[in-house]
């Protein structure tokens, strides 16, 4: 059985659920089909969580209705059939009572996710509706029923398997089983989600449940490119990532990949392929546990970077300072990026401030502080990158971008710059002419 997710872009015209029809039904292979919500629903439910903690009931009952109007109209175009139409309209109506319930009530964070996450439920209903229509064997089934996820950064594929195939073993044998990507259930019982663009991290904790063949991410672009297409003219498709340069590049930045999702599948050896909807022959990217040759391979940037410079009072000093210094950070669990030493200092990189003014309260106690924001971080992926000749092109920039930090060690597939973020274009341009100067040149290792 195999794994296929859908994300908003690609369920987000009637014209690409046929599309999608078309690539499920491309042969007989039992599937599970994980689906984000239309694109844009999600911020629109958002703002519907919103206007419930503020009790702002015009606004509430306005943004209802531009919901519903909206998924009738998707519904318009997608069913022909006046009968079938009104019939799904009569089941999303139940849905849209069930929200509307739900703004009756006090406002909490259960209650947001529990609002939030419903943009996958109208999805899926109106998609397996529309299969089934169409004549193709279909079954909706509840990710909240299975997707036990109480720790999102490690979750327990064991207890999802348990519940996932539990619920299959009683279902009649069909050959899709539509669900939900990013919703789950907390160690608590309540709804809850698996953060934005979590719909990947879904598809591969399913993959890794049922021990799935493959997990399959189709989007609107054909697979991971080399840098970032926003940015950079003549980007490519890299053909096959490792797990490692998968996880560098997706958590510095490339945006087509949710950071954490190749990580269910790793200790499987789940393969993941990443799939364009709109080009379903194109390669896309294969990502697995095999090394397809060393050297560089592609380029992604992390904004929204905080630079934390730490000098010792000397009070504390050596390896009782750093000690001291990365203790405060796990106590408030604030992950670093990046970061450089010196017997009496520390230079450090973190993407979340939710703690930095009680982090810096904590190491002023031994050290003078200094944190400035405004950051990105480039990081430069490739296995045993350190080998490949081109390599040493990258600090060429040096003579038009200001670096403020470079990190390399901690593993030999990547090299990090930090950058001010108003550079960040300019260096990702001129590190692409460096370095990618054409693709068969780079990909003979």
């Amino acid at each position: 059985m195999k794994v296929l997710k859908f994300g908003g872009t690609s369920v987000g015209t009637t014209e690409n659920l046929h599309k999608i029809k078309a690539i499920l039904t491309n042969d007989l292979d039992q599937k599970i089909v994980v689906c984000s919500a239309i694109s844009g629903v999600t911020d629109q439910l958002v703002e519907l969580s919103e206007s419930i903690r503020f009790k702002n009931t015009p606004v509430i009952t306005k943004k209802i209705d531009t919901l519903k109007e909206n998924h009738f109209h998707f519904v318009n175009d997608l069913i022909k059939k006046p009968s079938k139409r009104e019939n799904l309209k009569e089941g999303l109506n139940q849905i849209f009572n069930e929200i509307l319930e739900l703004t009756q009530k006090e406002y909490s964070e259960t209650l947001s996710s529990s609002i939030i996450t419903f943009g996958e439920t109208l999805l899926t209903y109106i998609f397996n509706e529309y299969l089934m229509i169409e004549g193709v064997s279909s079954t909706l089934i509840k990710a909240k029923d299975f997707m036990l996820v109480d720790v999102i950064d490690n979750p327990n594929i064991k207890q999802v398997s348990k519940k996932l195939k539990s619920l299959l073993s009683k279902l009649p044998k069909t050959q899709l089983y539509i669900t939900q990507g990013f919703v789950c259930i907390d160690e608590k019982g309540n709804i809850s989600d698996l953060r934005r663009g979590g719909s990947d991290y879904s598809a591969t904790i399913i993959g890794a449940a049922i021990d799935a063949e493959e997990v399959q991410i189709w989007t609107d672009i054909d697979g991971v490119h080399n840098n970032d297409p926003r940015y950079v003219d003549e980007t490519y498709s890299i053909s096959h990532l490792s797990y490692t340069e998968a996880s560098e590049l997706a958590h510095f930045g490339a945006k087509v990949l949710h950071p954490q999702t190749v990580s269910p599948v790793i200790p499987k050896n789940i393969p993941v392929s990443l799939k364009n909807v709109y080009d379903p022959r194109a390669l896309g990217t294969m990502i697995s546990n095999e090394t397809y040759g060393e050297g560089l391979k592609g380029i992604s940037a992390k904004d929204h970077i905080t630079a934390v410079k730490i000098k010792s009072n000397k009070a504390v000093v050596g390896y009782d300072f750093l000690n001291i210094v990365f203790e405060v950070f796990s106590t408030y669990q604030t992950s670093i990026d990046m970061v450089t030493t010196s017997n009496e200092s520390v230079s450090l990189t973190v993407d979340n401030k939710e703690h930095l003014e009680e982090i810096r309260e904590e190491l002023e106690k031994f050290a003078a502080v200094s944190i400035t924001s405004g950051y990105s971080i480039i990081c430069i992926v490739g296995q045993s990158l350190i080998k490949d000749k081109k390599s040493h092109k990258l600090f060429e920039i040096l003579g038009y971008i200001p670096i403020h930090m470079i990190s390399f060690g901690g593993s030999d597939s990547n090299i990090m710059l930090l950058i001010e973020t108003e550079n960040k274009i300019a260096a990702l341009q001129l590190l692409n002419e460096k370095l990618f100067l054409a693709k068969e040149e780079i990909m003979a290792f």
